[in-house]
């Protein structure tokens, strides 16, 4: 019942919920609420990297490892213990949004494409997340056994190339797979489909707890499940347009 290609939301993170009686139980609404907060203490986190790296340059080494690893074990703690995730939610929206700051300076830098493509990004991601959630609510996207399988199995496909072209980059060049090529392109833009079908995914998913009588606190878990796929979302599509921003000047 609870698969899904989001960690947040494995079955296996998911089997020791001890559901309780419908006073103290998970809403739709208050996952809404949580999931908007945290998309704002990522924004304000993200302005406030940015802001500092511009400002003083020395300190984009920090802010990018303090974001990406704090991040990575806030995620882990709020997975294996997500009875805590009133606390380590905020947590990661925080750590997440200021590595993310540092990756929306770096990454139009690398391909160097101009500084407007963080904009671009930042808008799509709150357009998709818009769309995919009205898609849902309206039945127009109906996430059936087929559906989530497909969709599973085409996020592992991306995880496992991902950490083939990360393997390969320590022995040779990728740039076939990391520029501008059309191909590399392709893949982004594949990358950025898959995350945001993935959305659909985090949106069944959360009903099906809020259905089924799941804790409170699955509140805040349901809103980082939903900030972890954001987070992907926006790092795909502010590569997609770095990388179209940068073959068009070609």
């Amino acid at each position: 019942m609870f698969k899904s290609s989001n960690p947040a939301l494995s079955e296996n993170t998911l089997k020791n919920i001890t559901y309780v009686s419908s006073s103290e139980m998970m809403t739709i609404s208050g996952t809404t609420n949580k999931t908007l907060l945290g998309i704002l203490l990522t924004f304000i986190a993200g302005a406030y990297s940015v802001y500092s790296i511009v400002n003083n340059p020395s300190t984009a080494g920090a802010l990018t490892l303090t974001g990406s690893i704090g991040g990575f074990i806030a995620a882990m703690v709020t997975i294996f213990k997500p009875s805590i995730a009133r606390y380590s939610m905020p947590i990661y929206a925080i750590l997440e949004g200021v590595f993310l700051g540092a990756a929306s300076i770096y990454i139009p830098a690398a391909f160097g494409a101009p500084i407007s493509v963080v904009f671009q990004a930042v808008a799509a991601t709150a357009v998709t997340f818009a769309v995919m959630l009205l898609l849902y609510r309206t039945g127009v996207i109906k996430v059936t056994e087929k559906f989530r399988s497909i969709i599973i199995a085409a996020t592992i496909g991306i995880a496992i190339v991902y950490f083939v072209l990360m393997i390969m980059s320590f022995f040779g060049n990728v740039s076939f797979m990391m520029g501008t090529s059309g191909l590399s392109i392709g893949v982004t833009a594949f990358a950025a489909v898959i995350a945001a079908l993935n959305l659909a995914l985090d949106f069944d998913m959360v009903t099906r707890l809020s259905q089924s009588g799941a804790p409170k606190y699955m509140e805040w878990y349901g809103a980082f499940s939903i900030l972890v796929t954001l987070v992907w979302l926006y790092l795909e599509l502010l590569r997609l347009f770095a990388k179209l921003a940068a073959s068009n000047r070609e």
